[in-house]
């Protein structure tokens, strides 16, 4: 039986905003969406010599995806130094060792495993051949004498000052990509559709989102509308930076302009489920299935 990712992310994201009218959502004051790993590995794409890949699980689980590597090295101080260059070059990444003398258990994990840590693993493994690294077995006996933790650079979460803002997952894609986006319901008088949504690609542009596309269902003089927010493959050079609330406040401000309400209007009979109708796009393989 088939299961539709995208749905029970949505459905479990529903659930923690709309659980009671006080529920808050804390947000980071600047969020990475896009194109990211969690269940699987981007196997078309990066190939390691020394990084195995373990898949989160979600759910209970609530476990990170990992990239990990067992090595030793001839000179754990020397090689430790240049590790630190390398890694203060990613500063949205999170890097874990533990270390015994000249080996070391290598990991980088996150929720949203987006382009850059594949990055940071690749320039890492160009370190380890360099250094004449040796694989260790996976199986080996492994005594932790000392550990380094390198957090990502990231702000203090904040309570998100809209409610209507979700932050939702989705199905596979294109190499076993995965994408994070921000979605809002709403509904309003169908004469104002059109404007509406150009009033909100250019917020999209002005807030450093790149991927703007929603679903529609019209009925009578009305229109539920399914806005999806989101960027693509976000790598170490050119990660986009979105503010949620100022975002959110520019969604807001609209309906000084236009008759709109959050949430939509009837029943499942009029769930929005036409489309997607796409405003911005980037790396669409990543990002939609056309197939469907």
């Amino acid at each position: 039986m088939s299961t539709n990712l995208r749905v029970l992310k949505v459905l479990e994201c529903e659930i923690l905003f709309n659980f009671d009218q006080y529920s808050i959502l804390f947000i980071h004051p600047a969020m990475i969406l896009g194109v990211y790993w969690y269940f699987k590995f981007p196997e078309n794409l990066y190939h390691f010599k020394f990084f195995r890949f373990f898949q989160g699980y979600g759910g209970h689980s609530d476990n990170l995806a990992e990239l990990k590597a067992k090595v030793q090295v001839n000179t754990i101080d020397s090689f430790l130094n240049k590790l630190e260059k390398i890694k203060a070059q990613f500063p949205h990444t999170y890097l874990y060792l533990s270390i015994n003398e000249n080996q070391l258990i290598i990991t980088i994990g996150d929720y949203y495993l987006f382009d850059y840590y594949f990055q940071l693993a690749a320039e890492i493994e160009d370190l380890l051949i360099e250094e004449n690294a040796i694989l260790l077995e996976e199986r080996m006996s492994f005594e932790i004498l000392s550990q380094k933790i390198y957090n990502a650079e990231r702000k203090k979460p904040e309570n998100t000052e809209h409610r209507f803002i979700q932050l939702t997952g989705s199905d596979f894609m294109l190499n076993n990509a995965e994408h994070l986006s921000i979605r809002i319901d709403c509904n309003l008088p169908i004469l104002h559709k059109r404007n509406f949504i150009n009033d909100i690609t250019l917020i999209c542009r002005e807030e450093n989102i790149s991927i703007f596309y929603y679903q529609d269902y019209d009925f009578k003089d009305q229109c539920n509308l399914m806005l999806f927010f989101t960027n693509g493959r976000q790598y170490k050079d050119d990660i986009q930076l979105v503010h949620i609330n100022s975002f959110g406040s520019k969604i807001r401000h609209l309906a000084q302009k236009y008759p709109f309400h959050f949430g939509h209007f009837g029943g499942m009979k009029y769930y929005p489920l036409n489309g997607p109708h796409v405003e911005l796009m980037a790396d669409e393989s990543y990002i939609l299935n056309r197939n469907k």
